[in-house]
């Protein structure tokens, strides 16, 4: 009885010394891992002494390219078309022909006004004479009986006539008012020259200029002179320089503003094409610090700073980045 109790108390023994021995191992098997992971070496920062200097700034938008001069020519006179001279993308120079009308009606009227003038002078010359007064000295004719016979002959009205055909006659030659690339060209010789529409457009690709907007919160950032980089979609490695000539000073009710930017050196820039601009601007005597030096610690911007061989952080609100 003796032996039996015995080898019972043995049992939760052995038990006891056996998990002793298998959580020795199993603390020791974690440990060898832990000093695996965690590194030796210490952790190293870089300092730099903060100072105010200049801070180029940039601010991107999308925009389109306009040129600084249109110019859309058409005919007063609804005649044929008689010649062409230019076609579409075509430079010209200023008073260079562009097209021209069949005058041959155009001309018979100026002659038919014309007659009519030098019959209305002399019914003119009659109603004064009927009136008593000598044609060597019509300075002494009053004012109102000089008007009142202009109006019996008819004078002043067929002068008005003469003077439109004239006009009439010369724009049936379209002539290019400035120095530029001929567009929306569509009309063809032989047919009839449209009163409604533009017979072509002249566009003066050497002023070209870009219309795009900022948010009102950036209108603090910009200012006329500002240099500016432009890009367009179709080519983003050829870039352009130019500066802000214009400030359009409303907010619209999207919170935006216009702004206009003159380009230089714009003869491969086509009107209406989309671009994007960069404006930059120096902002002087500014507090400046690397983006990886600010942190975020509970939602808040925050950059530590060295005292006495110890770090110490500061909240902090970025400005511009």
């Amino acid at each position: 009885m003796k032996h039996i109790f015995r080898s019972i108390l043995s049992i939760p023994l052995f038990a006891i010394l056996m998990y002793g021995c298998s959580g020795s191992g199993q603390d020791a098997i974690i440990q060898e891992g832990v000093s695996t992971v965690l590194p030796a070496s210490k952790n190293e920062v870089t300092i730099i002494t903060l100072q105010r200097q200049a801070f180029n700034h940039e601010l991107v938008s999308n925009g389109k390219v306009s040129a600084k001069a249109v110019a859309a020519l058409r005919f007063e006179s609804a005649e044929v078309i008689a010649h062409i001279w230019v076609k579409n993308g075509d430079r010209v120079r200023k008073g260079q022909k562009l097209a021209e009308l069949d005058k041959f009606r155009l001309q018979n009227k100026v002659s038919q006004t014309k007659d009519a003038v030098e019959r209305a002078d002399l019914d003119l010359q009659d109603v004064l004479i009927g009136q008593g007064y000598n044609l060597d000295d019509l300075n002494k004719v009053p004012e109102d009986i000089m008007q009142l016979a202009k109006v019996k002959s008819g004078s002043e009205q067929n002068k008005a006539q003469y003077q439109l055909a004239q006009y009439e006659l010369q724009r049936a030659t379209l002539i290019a008012p400035f120095d530029g690339v001929v567009a929306n060209l569509f009309a063809k010789p032989a047919n009839v020259a449209s009163l409604s529409e533009p017979f072509c457009t002249i566009i003066d690709t050497r002023g070209m200029e870009v219309d795009f907007t900022v948010l009102e919160s950036e209108l603090p950032l910009i200012k006329n002179g500002d240099k500016v980089q432009v890009s367009p979609f179709s080519d983003m490695s050829t870039t352009y320089m130019g500066s802000i000539c214009e400030i359009n000073p409303l907010v619209d009710e999207k919170g935006m503003v216009s702004v206009k930017a003159r380009v230089d050196g714009t003869n491969n820039l086509f009107s209406g094409m989309n671009v994007r601009i960069s404006v930059y601007r120096s902002l002087e005597n500014q507090l400046i610090v690397p983006k990886s030096a600010v942190v975020l610690r509970s939602g808040k911007q925050v950059v530590f700073t060295l005292k006495d061989g110890k770090a110490y952080w500061n909240y902090i609100h970025a400005g511009l980045e």
